[in-house]
């Protein structure tokens, strides 16, 4: 199926020759497109206190200085006329417009999308050379901005002393861009990109979680470790006489990598976590649930209301083997739960509608299982309950 927003290439091309490979520019990815948030909308969400927002100043007291929100309007009335960027965070979790355009990346795993940034910025303004580790879609969404490559970085690529951003402190550039609205490039991780506006201009930036080695170590085992008991330790029933009482020897070495081994080697597990970790909200306070019974509930989809996905909120399933037969394990919001497999057509429902209603509810509203699981979503906060 070709894809409009990859300028109809198809899935299979684009995950086969760029994903993760090489950068691509999409000339009209989005034709025509006006955005449906301006620059004085979204310096209006930078000054709510529940909105992560950032200014970075190139000229300031110092190079490339950084300011954090909540903002106010005298923070705009004293910016100088060239050389700042505003960034806003998951403005998708803010303006239902804008995270309606997430839907043209569902060639893609929706658990693996973080969040829509938007960044406004004035002529001349940046962020300064830069490397994420993560895949990035650039989406210009006003004015033009000039966008340079380079070189493949990593944590050892040099850096000017900065004690917040991660500037780097050589560019070498390879190709370079000016993008008008509507055009996208795509970037996958490790390559070096500088933005630089050439009139005010606004780019979306669509990015991609992708937990690091460390990251994925350390909270597995704090995960793994909460099923574990004490009596799991180190055991060598099977011991030969030392020549040395000093020596750790190979076999040591060997028991120890059997027992990490033995305890990390569960699929269901290492899938459970995943799951959760990966669909963790952004912002968990967010999440505002209510208690909410089975009759209450048919009641009020009865009477015309609907159930909407949270802002907030992350869904994701899977297909596992529980005690010998299938099942499905759900994933809402940082936690999970199995449900027998022959619910697996309400489970697929729930994490590809935005909205739930009467009408496309109905074919599962006689079982006890989907009306409960229902509940249970809505008191979580996943779920909220609106008028349609």
């Amino acid at each position: 199926m070709n894809i409009p927003i990859l300028g109809n290439m198809t899935a299979e091309e684009f995950l086969r020759d760029y994903w993760q490979k090489k950068p691509l520019l999409i000339r009209q990815a989005i034709p025509d497109f006006v955005s449906p948030i301006d620059g004085d909308e979204l310096a209006g969400l930078s000054l709510e206190s529940e909105v992560e927002s950032r200014i970075i100043l190139e000229h300031g007291e110092e190079p490339w200085e950084l300011h954090h929100g909540p903002f106010t309007e005298q923070t705009y009335a004293e910016l100088p006329e060239s050389h700042w960027t505003l960034l806003v965070q998951a403005v998708d979790q803010f303006v239902p417009d804008i995270a309606d355009y997430l839907k043209d990346f569902e060639f893609l795993p929706r658990w693996r999308i973080d969040d829509l940034m938007i960044s406004y910025a004035a002529p001349g303004g940046g962020v300064g050379p830069h490397f994420d580790n993560y895949d990035v879609f650039l989406l210009q969404a006003e004015g033009r901005r000039e966008w340079k490559i380079g070189q493949l970085c990593d944590s050892d690529s040099p850096l000017l002393p900065h004690p917040d951003l991660r500037i780097l402190d050589s560019f070498e550039t390879a190709d370079s861009w000016v993008l008008e609205p509507g055009d996208m490039l795509y970037l996958p991780p490790r390559l070096a990109h500088w933005g630089t506006a050439l009139d005010n201009c606004m780019t979306w930036s669509i990015g991609f979680r992708a937990p690091s080695s460390a990251e994925v170590i350390t909270h597995y085992t704090d995960f793994v470790a909460r099923f574990l008991s004490d009596e799991d330790r180190y055991s060598d029933a099977d011991l030969s006489p030392v020549q040395d009482p000093a020596e750790i020897r190979r076999e040591d070495i060997q028991r120890l990598r059997n027992l990490i081994l033995q305890q990390l080697d569960d699929d269901n597990l290492l899938l459970s976590w995943f799951g959760q970790h990966m669909t963790e909200p952004r912002y968990p306070e967010f999440l505002q649930g209510h208690e909410l019974d089975a009759d209450t509930l048919s009641g009020f989809l009865q009477e015309g209301g609907c159930l909407a996905r949270s802002p907030a909120a992350r869904l994701a399933w899977s297909r596992i083997e529980l005690d010998g037969a299938p099942a499905i394990l759900l994933f809402a919001s940082g936690s999970s739960r199995p449900f027998p497999e022959h619910l697996v057509g309400f489970i697929q429902h729930l994490c590809s509608q935005d909205l739930l209603t009467m009408d496309n509810l109905r074919p599962w509203l006689d079982r006890d299982e989907a009306v409960t699981l229902l509940c249970e979503l809505v008191k979580q906060g996943s779920l909220e309950c609106m008028d349609e």
